[in-house]
């Protein structure tokens, strides 16, 4: 199954490089990619290209674990739309109620939130159902921050996560994560997860207030096959003359 998602899930990318010496530039040269897609950010990309920018952004700044360093700048409210959205449910259940339901339908396909609850612990997970290939380590490290920082927009900036799931191998990674995310990781997950006690479901958010199941956003990502949103990007002056630079066509066309 093949996924897309939008250009702001990629966060504050170009200042993450930049502050460690990398340059974006190369970052998306080396993908074959417009760098005008950070100007976009409700901008549809398939899923695997994303995948890739992380996974060269990480050689850029010889870093193994980027994804989870870009993931202790990003913040969930500022994914479109959606991100604030589901961070104006009235509690954190509701938030990762309204995740879950809706994210496959106005942000990101072939992607799999589930929250389970195990004694006093719920764990809240993401999966990419899409093959990926290159960068798919780093984009689970990216996902699973966000829903570190969706679980911390209720329970406090002071919060830490009880354990992280990481798909890493080995525990050397487990301990270079466990630096990064400030909290112990559980190498050798199938899929990326963060858990916490299970009394925050019940936490209310700073901006709690919205009817819980109330609308969502009107934000249609994908409506039979590619979203129509990166059709007409193709086809925009603005991806023509990205692509002026190299004369060749993406991977995917």
């Amino acid at each position: 199954m093949r996924g897309y998602t939008r250009a702001s899930a990629l966060g504050p990318i170009a200042e993450v490089v930049e502050g460690r010496g990398g340059s974006i530039e190369r970052v998306f040269r080396n993908v074959d990619l417009p760098l005008a897609l950070l100007d976009n950010p409700e901008m549809a990309l398939p899923l695997q290209e994303q995948f890739r920018v992380l996974s060269a952004a990480g050689r850029e700044t010889g870093d193994a674990f980027f994804g989870a360093t870009l993931g202790r700048e990003v913040k969930a409210a500022k994914l479109s739309d959606f991100g604030r959205w589901i961070g104006e449910a009235p509690t954190l259940a509701g938030s990762i109620d309204r995740a879950n339901r809706c994210l496959n339908r106005y942000l990101q396909t072939a992607t799999d939130l589930t929250l389970r609850m195990r004694g006093d612990r719920a764990c809240w997970s993401i999966g990419f159902l899409d093959p990926g290939g290159e960068g798919r380590f780093q984009n689970e490290l990216l996902g699973v921050s966000y829903l570190i920082d969706a679980v911390r927009f209720y329970a406090g900036p002071g919060w830490r996560p009880a354990l992280v799931h990481a798909t890493c191998a080995g525990r050397e990674q487990a301990a270079a994560l466990e630096r990064i995310f400030g909290a112990p990781v559980r190498h050798g997950a199938r899929v990326s997860a963060v858990e916490f006690d299970l009394s925050l479901l019940a936490a209310a958010g700073p901006q709690a207030g919205g009817v819980e199941g109330g609308g969502v956003p009107e934000l249609p990502l994908a409506r039979g096959g590619r979203p129509a949103r990166w059709r007409r990007w193709r086809r925009s002056r603005c991806w023509r003359d990205s692509r002026a630079s190299t004369g060749r066509r993406a991977s995917w066309a």
